[in-house]
């Protein structure tokens, strides 16, 4: 979590010469991708989906339901390793470290994971998400 700060912080000061919108985009992404990643650590599945874009979240808390994550899935730490904008601001790609276990294995698991937020009708949602435990649900 440190992390994520340190490299929105670099980010912001590194891009204080771009124009205003790219930083008011940083500031309003850090929330939310910190958010959505403590909602899942602490599986709180229902409201992680509201992080979510609206045509993916009803799947996403289905695949929760029928894979038992709420018993089954322990997301054990996360870190923010890079953010970018692209598309004008419009687009953020969010790279991040997590491990996880789901029972029956006892085997942690550590993945990097590509996140796609989208910013629509004034707020950041998820749109696609590469590796870790929800791999291929947000295609």
């Amino acid at each position: 979590m440190i992390r994520l700060l340190a490299v929105l912080l670099a980010l912001t000061l590194g891009g204080a010469c771009a124009h205003t919108k790219n930083t008011s985009d940083l500031q309003t992404l850090r929330p939310v991708v910190d958010g959505f990643h403590q909602r899942l650590r602490w599986k709180d599945y229902r409201y992680a989906t509201r992080y979510i874009v609206p045509e993916r979240r009803q799947d996403f808390e289905k695949a929760r339901r029928e894979r038992h994550d709420d018993r089954d899935l322990s997301i054990t730490d996360y870190e923010i390793e890079d953010v970018q904008l692209v598309e004008e601001g419009q687009r953020a790609i969010v790279t991040s470290r997590m491990e996880w276990m789901r029972l029956p294995s006892v085997t942690q698991q550590s993945d990097t994971v590509t996140s796609e937020f989208i910013y629509r009708d004034g707020t950041w949602l998820l749109e696609k998400q590469r590796g870790g435990p929800f791999d291929g649900e947000l295609p």
